[in-house]
């Protein structure tokens, strides 16, 4: 049944924010991590799976939606949600990002982008109007505004333009947009690592409207420390009741100081190209099975994780399969790596609600500064219950 799209708050502590955001495709919980699903698919995970993690919402890219299978296949097939079997609320990025990274494969005016596939040389051209028009055929629930990611650094003269046409295409994004009752769209805040253009930007963007608002141009090789500030002079300047996005985001450690300076949205492939080449996240750290050392370790990678790998598998037989190359060993690291991000996001989100995430934020930091468990150790007895 439809509802109309709203972030409602359920707790805060400091900036960090607890809520739920209503979709017409369902309820999440929020902060979330939102597992990279690009072409339709979340890589080495059935759907099944992934709901198995607990996410609640997942992403898909208009660039790559739009070369191979095609933006009106999907439609024709029922939509993005029944074509991948996902019934729950999908985000799609609106391309930008893809095409700019292109490099000599792109050509940028400032009507659009006209650029060749990298999948078989033919010509395309994305606009604004475009990407939201095929971004609607797939049936998103959360469209992305269309915008340019200028490359990191870059003089402030250079990143000012980039996110002055931004801006503008944002604009035309929006008379693009169909309004339906539980659907919406983001703006997307731009301006790299200089507060004024940031604050430029969500001048901008809040002044044309948006259900929601993205931060973009970030994670790009700035550096936590720059991620971080940046953070801290644009999300007080977002409307307090809409949902923030932080694009393109990352480490455990990245999601946690984000959820502290007011972020509620993340997606990244770290959790799943992690699991592709033998790299587990855990309470103390990542692990990376290819190592001798867990030829013949009989241990869980986690002892506090209830996803397949954990419950059924040793260490040593991961070990074995990534050895031997057998495709099972990233899909059960893949499992492994997002039920992990969903059990981080959980237990960040039961914090918030509870009044306890300056401790509990503390008791993460100090984990992952530890080395694994020898195997003869039992897990430290002051884990926290983890939702």
């Amino acid at each position: 049944m439809s509802t109309s799209f709203r972030w409602v708050e359920q707790a805060r502590s400091g900036r960090a924010r607890a809520g739920h955001l209503h979709t017409a495709h369902g309820v999440v919980p929020t902060p979330t991590f939102m597992p990279v699903g690009t072409v339709g698919t979340v890589k080495a995970m059935t759907m099944d799976a992934v709901r198995s993690t607990g996410a609640g919402i997942v992403l898909g890219n208009t660039y790559h939606l739009m070369l191979r299978p095609g933006a009106e296949r999907v439609r024709a097939l029922g939509g993005l949600h029944r074509f991948m079997d996902w019934p729950g609320p999908i985000l799609t990025d609106s391309g930008g990002f893809q095409v700019m990274s292109l490099g000599p494969l792109r050509k940028l005016d400032q009507d659009g982008v006209t650029f060749s596939s990298h999948i078989d040389g033919s010509k395309h051209r994305l606009t604004p109007e475009r990407s939201t028009d095929i971004q609607h055929a797939l049936d998103a629930t959360i469209t992305m505004c269309f915008d340019e990611c200028p490359a990191l650094p870059a003089a402030p003269e250079i990143i000012a333009q980039s996110m002055r046409m931004s801006m503008r295409w944002a604009a035309r994004c929006r008379e693009a947009f169909v309004q339906r009752p539980g659907y919406a769209q983001y703006g997307i805040i731009q301006g790299g690592t200089e507060p004024e253009l940031r604050a430029e930007s969500v001048r901008a963007l809040t002044g044309i409207g948006f259900e929601g608002y993205a931060i973009g141009g970030l994670a790009v090789g700035e550096g936590q420390e720059l991620m971080f500030s940046t953070l801290d002079a644009t999300t007080p300047l977002i409307p307090w009741d809409s949902p923030r996005y932080l694009m393109g985001v990352g480490t455990p450690d990245d999601l946690l100081g984000s959820v502290e300076r007011g972020v509620d949205m993340f997606d990244c492939v770290m959790p799943t190209r992690a699991g592709r080449t033998a790299r587990a996240y855990t309470e103390r750290g990542t692990l990376n099975l290819r190592n001798a050392r867990h030829a013949v370790d009989s241990r869980p990678i986690s002892p506090h994780c209830d996803c397949l790998a954990c419950t059924r598998h040793s260490r040593a037989y991961l070990h074995h399969l990534f050895r031997a190359n057998e495709i099972l060993g990233p899909m059960l690291l893949t499992w492994h790596n997002l039920s992990y991000y969903q059990r981080l996001m959980r237990g960040i989100r039961a914090a918030i609600i509870e009044g306890t995430l300056e401790a509990h934020a503390a008791w993460l930091r100090a984990q992952w500064a530890m080395a694994d468990w020898s195997p003869d150790e039992m897990p430290p007895p002051d884990i926290p219950p983890v939702p």
